[in-house]
């Protein structure tokens, strides 16, 4: 963006750059914009949708044409975006809208396909949760674990994990005095205790393993047949894609990423197409044991597993 652009924008209340953003979306990702599309999107009148389409073409009068025959606008040749779009935003609203659709009516863009969830929270779990956690409020629920059975617990939510195949909570457990991890679907009736003072040891910036950053230096499998391809995937033309996650999620992520953890890259599989060559680089963290492959690099014994909640 020119700084002519950015200066322009900047000058302009932030209702309005979202709607212009909008406009740009459209361009940009659909090729098409009609005045109805600002209408519809943001309820706002003929005149108003007029209005901002003529502020976008006097800011990037090169970005857009009308087609007179359709009276559809389309990105010109010479387009060039006139925000930055996050790509995880646009992929969600290319396959599931801008929030358009009541419950659970979900209205792509354009015809995608995307796998179902086959583990996900109950609203009546997930909504205490959330006020807790917004809040800064503990709760009481019953709890079901591998380990434990059903209990009842008193915990400290902190912040909401997606693994890629369930949802969890990072929650500080008054039971064990530790911070952990909770299961949704393994919840029952949480109730927010509105009494409950938290102390300053049940508070986020008391979770080490959360506070913690790893850099992880991850590159082609050894064994990959094609490890050109896998740096074009990955967008890692130097060879090397550098990634950061908390200690408290670094196991999650790289199964969830099927990266191959084990010292001399001994997984086999196409699936494998990332290796941690530096395995200290998971010192310290509560949940290594869970990369696939893993091996303490201090330990000559079997692994330390880690405990299912």
């Amino acid at each position: 963006m020119t700084e002519r652009r950015q200066r322009d924008l900047e000058h302009l209340p932030l209702v309005q750059r979202e709607r212009l953003s909008h406009i740009d979306f459209k361009l940009y990702f659909l090729g098409e914009l009609r005045r109805a599309d600002v209408v519809e999107r943001f309820e706002t009148g003929p005149a108003g949708a007029t209005r901002d389409i003529a502020q976008y073409r006097e800011i990037a009068p090169e970005n857009l044409e009308l087609d007179p025959a359709t009276k559809v606008y389309r990105p010109t040749p010479a387009f060039t975006p006139l925000f930055e779009h996050s790509p995880q935003r646009v992929l969600t609203a290319l396959s599931q809208g801008f929030g358009e659709g009541i419950g659970n009516q979900l209205q792509p863009m354009v015809r995608c396909e995307f796998p179902n969830a086959l583990s996900l929270p109950k609203m009546s779990v997930l909504a205490p949760i959330t006020r807790a956690i917004n809040r800064g409020k503990a709760i009481s629920l019953g709890y079901t674990s591998i380990e434990s059975g059903k209990t009842q617990r008193e915990i400290v939510p902190l912040a909401l994990v997606d693994i890629g195949i369930r949802w969890h909570v990072r929650a500080f457990d008054r039971r064990s005095q530790q911070f952990r991890d909770f299961v949704f679907t393994r919840m029952a009736n949480p109730t927010v205790l509105e009494d409950s003072p938290i102390s300053k040891e049940e508070t986020v910036e008391h979770d080490v393993q959360w506070s913690r950053i790893i850099e992880l230096e991850l590159i082609p499998h050894p064994e990959h047949p094609r490890p050109e391809v896998v740096r074009m995937d990955y967008d890692m033309p130097d060879g090397v894609l550098k990634v950061k996650v908390r200690a408290a999620n670094a196991g999650y992520m790289l199964r969830r990423w099927t990266v191959d953890c084990s010292p001399d890259h001994s997984l086999r599989g196409l699936e494998y197409a990332l290796w941690l060559p530096d395995p200290l680089a998971l010192y310290g963290a509560s949940n290594a044991s869970l990369a696939p492959g893993y091996k303490d690099p201090r330990s000559d014994g079997p692994n330390r597993t880690i405990k299912a909640l």
